[in-house]
């Protein structure tokens, strides 16, 4: 026998169920949104959670539980993935702002060892001030975000200014 649902699943509003059924037929759509959209068009229709579980292909019914309970809380926002997820930024806003500084700094023959920028020698720079451990693509990727590119005169310069 079926334990009883602690969190049952609320009633949908039409907009939910008319995005739902959306989803679930959408080719463009994420794998896992369409499969947590299933779940819960199956459970609206009036299968257990376990039955919806094995049909939207999770392994257990918890797993629907627990979508329940964040739909009933949040409503659609509940499909997409939780913030937090994933590898978290290795360097923060402060360090993109001083390879930023230092870039714009003119180099010193004494200090830097070179009269131009090129990314090896700004990232020995960056690694004997302040990042010890930064490699030449992240400098690259974050030159790149802020709108320098690589001159043929091998130096780094805001683009549209030599």
């Amino acid at each position: 026998m079926a334990k009883p649902q602690k969190h049952p699943l609320r009633l949908l509003s039409k907009q939910e169920e008319q995005e739902l059924q959306r989803l679930v037929k959408a080719s463009s759509e994420r794998v896992d949104v369409v499969r947590r959209a299933k779940v819960l068009l199956a459970v609206a229709d009036g299968q257990s959670f376990t039955k919806a579980a094995h049909q939207a292909g999770f392994k257990s019914g918890d797993g629907v539980g627990q979508l329940v309970a964040r739909f009933n809380e949040r409503g659609l926002a509940a499909l997409t993935i939780a913030p937090g997820r994933g590898r978290k930024p290795t360097y923060t806003g402060q360090d993109r702002a001083f390879i930023l500084q230092e870039v714009q700094r003119p180099p010193t023959r004494e200090e830097d060892q070179t009269i131009s920028w090129s990314l090896t020698t700004l990232r020995r720079s960056l690694r004997k001030k302040q990042l010890p451990h930064i490699a030449n693509e992240t400098i690259r990727e974050v030159l790149h975000e802020s709108g320098y590119s690589y001159q043929q005169t091998g130096t780094w310069c805001p683009t549209g200014r030599l």
